[in-house]
């Protein structure tokens, strides 16, 4: 019997979803809407994958993987299952449920650009349909989905929460960790009425373990942004702690791994040359600059930036220091970045500190090359541009260069060999735990 206190479209909706009669559509097939796809494959549902990269809509349409921590078995399993990719944004009225999974980086002025998100939502909403839901994945600051999207739909003439559903979920993909997966990790789910609750529910519960409903898409935006800043300050205060250690001759690797000992109160964060990822070096300026709307200064957060910012340069500090004291200057010297994804075991180069390390050393006039076994060939990047291939680790190579930059611990490093043929390391992750006399920790 139909429950008359619900609105029609609702009902039908969650019904479909229930039943797994629904298609899902999920709009942006990177290293967060491609694995939401194969979730919602492997749950049941018939999945419509919408991205503007040709190249890549080819590949999937293949069924191979293009991300190497995505199994190519996955990908034409899914196939196998009904998903499918494509170019065409007229098919958005397809999908019962329209997931937007899209980058949100910085302008040049450190403000957010939503511009992948308002260009996307533009060019959905003239195939959007009654009943269907839409989802936005991508991190933002509080307020967008009620400011931005809710105004775009009803622009159309829509009702929002009686027949199309409008919701707020933040993604939370830890590309290349092993011991979470989309199912695994808790869905945050916020909507616009309550009744876009009830849909978001609907639509996440058959393909996630736990959904976690909050009052608003503004509180659901928000706790995206407090559990990266909440990495980005301990980072930041972590890797202040390393600079008055190396200050003070103390290892901080050391120190870290003790006080991770405590079973309460502590948990431990490791410096590093810098932030990478398209997270936690860019959501903390989301909510910095929604901030001043309110007449906010959020000091805390802006320092914790100042510090994570400098770090490729109290690096490449370290380094010259390194060299100087063995009668060499930066300029001229042979340097190899060894690992430039910006975490380990993953092919990312979002917002990779090492990049920036290579772009300061070559400005300082050294001759930089890099070893990277997931990234053969430097990628087109928006902002930085070199013209190198990785290079292979053979025990004469690793001689020729002046000093060997560790900048991300990958596990396929032979780092014994690194050690016994490089003339000098300047190690930014901890690897090499004991004193050496070749190794300078920075």
């Amino acid at each position: 019997m139909r429950d008359e206190s619900k609105p029609a479209y609702l009902e039908q909706l969650t019904t479909r979803l229930r039943e797994r009669g629904a298609v899902i559509g999920i709009v942006g097939l990177g290293y967060v809407g491609l694995p939401l796809t194969l979730r919602y494959a492997e749950a049941g549902f018939r999945v419509l994958g919408i991205d503007i990269d040709c190249d890549k809509v080819e590949r999937l349409n293949r069924g191979e993987s293009y991300i190497r921590h995505i199994a190519t078995t996955d990908v034409a399993r899914a196939r196998e299952n009904g998903f499918e990719a494509t170019t065409d944004f007229t098919r958005a009225g397809e999908p019962d449920a329209l997931i937007i999974c899209v980058p949100t980086p910085l302008g040049a002025y450190r403000e957010p650009d939503l511009s992948f998100v308002l260009d996307t939502t533009d060019a959905l909403l003239p195939f959007m349909r009654p009943g269907q839901v839409l989802s936005l994945e991508s991190t933002t600051y509080p307020g967008t989905t009620d400011e931005e999207l809710k105004p775009r739909l009803e622009s159309r003439g829509f009702v929002i929460g009686h027949d199309v559903f409008l919701v707020f979920s933040p993604e939370r993909e830890d590309p290349g960790n092993p011991d979470f997966h989309t199912r695994t990790i808790p869905k945050v789910c916020g909507g616009v009425t309550p009744a876009c609750l009830e849909a978001g529910i609907a639509l996440y519960s058959p393909a996630i373990d736990r959904v976690v409903p909050v009052s608003s898409t503004r509180a659901a935006e928000l706790t995206k942004l407090l559990e990266n800043i909440h990495r980005a300050v301990n980072i930041g205060l972590v890797n202040e702690m390393k600079i008055i250690a190396d200050r003070m001759r103390i290892d901080i690797h050391e120190v870290i791994r003790a006080a991770a000992t405590k079973p309460f109160g502590f948990t431990p964060y490791y410096p590093g040359p810098g932030l990478g990822g398209h997270c936690i070096p860019i959501d903390p300026f989301y909510l910095t600059w929604k901030a001043r709307e309110y007449g906010l200064h959020t000091r805390f957060i802006e320092l914790a930036g100042e510090i994570n910012s400098d770090m490729p340069h109290w690096v490449v500090g370290k380094l010259a220091d390194a060299l100087n004291g063995r009668g060499k200057a930066v300029m001229g010297s042979r340097v190899l970045v060894l690992g430039i994804a910006y975490k380990k075991d993953v092919e990312d180069m979002r917002e990779s500190p090492s990049v920036e390390l290579m772009e300061i050393l070559r400005d300082k006039g050294a001759v930089v090359d890099y070893a990277d076994p997931h990234v053969p060939v430097f990628p087109r990047m928006r902002e930085h541009r070199f013209d190198l291939r990785s290079v292979d680790l053979t025990p004469q190579r690793i001689a020729s260069y002046d000093v060997v930059l560790l900048a991300t611990a990958h596990s396929a490093f032979d780092y014994d060999l690194v050690r016994q043929y490089a003339t000098l390391i300047v190690d930014t992750r901890g690897v090499y735990t004991a004193p050496l006399p070749n190794v300078v920790k920075a």
